[in-house]
């Protein structure tokens, strides 16, 4: 375990984070839960050799570095990845929490697989892509970056209940992650999709009744499908606005989804949820 300060952090934590995952221990000698962690982070370190590496910074002798870093209580646990902090834990943590923590971010054979499916699937190859990751998942299941691809790839399969199965069966804390529940959304929007009349007939059916809420709901979740974003906002509002109850409140519930689906940073979210909220209000 390496003792950190303010001029190797760079070259031991951001620089080599790069490398393996980097588990920084910010600690203190009167500091009863730090003591209890030191075996624990022992135990890890001769675990996993040159696989993973932990640094100590103590925040008695090394202050300032402690305060770049926002450190409030102690023991606090920063693990980083690819040049970035990716998570934070407070307090002494059980081996079994800090194992799990780390090998989420650890490099697996798989991960190369997952390269070359995606890497299919951006050339429009995506048969090839979902042999590569379905024999990804099935010899390595433990891998966490695994199942929100091939989720992703079975819906724009065609495949809705292979993608619902394999989110529905996803540990809590990734099911409940925002690209899990994006899948997930697109799954019910893909589900109306699939039961619909093609683009083209729906189309025609708005274009000689406005007012076809089915019809437009239905479109618009093809769009959504198709990654067509503001042309399904549209129709969704125009739902909103003409028939607020057709199917329970489904165009709000559609809006919440895209919403979900594009993230708050998204600058149309913005816009629409004000509409959204006018016409509603």
């Amino acid at each position: 375990m390496i003792e950190l300060s303010e001029s190797n952090f760079e070259a031991e934590v951001i620089k080599k984070s790069h490398q393996v995952p980097v588990l920084v221990d910010f600690w203190a000698d009167w500091c009863a839960p730090c003591r209890m962690l030191v075996p624990v982070l022992a135990k890890l370190a001769d675990d996993y050799q040159d696989q993973l590496q932990i640094a100590k910074v103590n925040t008695d002798v090394e202050r300032g570095l402690a305060q770049q870093h926002g450190i409030r209580s102690l023991p606090t646990l920063h693990l980083y990845r690819n040049g970035e902090l990716v998570e934070q834990l407070l307090g002494a943590q059980p081996e079994s929490t800090l194992r799990a923590l780390i090998e989420a971010y650890m490099a697996r054979a798989s991960d190369k697989t997952l390269q070359e499916a995606l890497a299919c699937a951006a050339k429009g190859d995506r048969t090839h892509a979902l042999q590569l990751l379905e024999r990804a998942w099935q010899e390595d299941p433990e891998n966490p970056r695994l199942p929100l691809p091939l989720a992703r790839l079975y819906i724009e399969d065609g495949q809705y209940e292979n993608a619902a199965s394999l989110l529905q069966a996803l540990p809590h804390e990734l099911r409940e992650s925002d690209t899990a529940k994006g899948l997930q959304l697109l799954v019910e929007f893909a589900s109306t999709a699939a039961a619909a009349p093609d683009a083209d007939t729906l189309a025609t059916r708005l274009r000689d009744n406005t007012a076809d809420s089915e019809a437009r709901f239905q479109l618009a979740s093809q769009q959504v499908v198709a990654g067509d974003y503001d042309a399904a906002l549209d129709n969704l509002t125009e739902l909103l606005k003409r028939d607020r109850g057709f199917g329970g409140g489904a165009a709000q519930r559609g809006l919440l989804a895209v919403f979900s689906l594009l993230g708050e940073d998204d600058p149309r979210v913005g816009a629409y949820r004000r509409k959204m909220f006018t016409l509603l209000h």
